[in-house]
């Protein structure tokens, strides 16, 4: 029995293909969309279908942009001698949030993962490489996300620039400011204790 027209239903549907957006999920927002008013609506289609239109990948680093070179690759104020390495825009988008890292970005478009058929072929590893020559790199910075597939890319990684002569660093892992040590997992106080400085 279909309890929706079709229209609606095929809203529901696509939706319900965005990742965590379950079919309750999806039909809340179905209907909030058109109990709107239609420019609501309209303003939400037109931006999806500007942004799918006009969003690009940086030609140096792979990050989103809508033009040919991204803001912070075209910034003379960052520092092009230091690469720091994501996995995707979004982590990009966190490392910048910090307002403490002033280098540039390589976004490699998700990390090693044989199970999903994803392996260095699929990923902008070789455009990394070609960032990497001519000796103005002094510093990768792999900050990967610290799980199976983020670790495993980072060693494949390591593996591939140190030959190169260049600096390549990990970033720390361990335990967030205001944690408490009882309530840390074994791994993580492990990892903190392998990352631990000189003070």
């Amino acid at each position: 029995m279909r309890y929706y027209a079709g229209p609606v239903a095929r809203l529901i549907d696509e939706l319900a293909r965005l990742p965590g957006i379950g079919n309750k999920t999806a039909q809340r927002l179905a209907f909030h969309l058109l109990n709107a008013p239609p420019e609501a609506a309209h303003n939400l289609a037109r931006a999806v279908t500007e942004a799918r239109d006009s969003v690009r990948f940086c030609k140096i680093c792979a990050n989103l942009t809508d033009s040919e070179v991204c803001q912070i690759c075209a910034d003379p104020g960052r520092d092009q001698t230091q690469i720091c390495v994501v996995g995707e825009p979004k982590d990009l988008v966190a490392m910048e949030k910090t307002r403490g890292y002033k280098g540039v970005y390589h976004v490699l478009q998700g990390v090693l993962s044989p199970l999903n058929g994803v392996d260095a072929d699929s990923l902008t590893i070789r455009q990394l490489l070609a960032r990497l020559e001519g000796g103005r790199v002094r510093e990768v910075i792999l900050a990967t996300n610290p799980n199976v597939e983020g670790d495993a890319t980072a060693l494949y990684l390591a593996r591939l620039i140190k030959p190169l002569g260049v600096k390549v660093t990990r970033i720390a892992h361990g335990l967030p400011v205001g944690a408490h040590l009882e309530y840390a997992d074994e791994m993580t106080l492990a990892k903190a204790l392998e990352g631990r400085r000189e003070v």
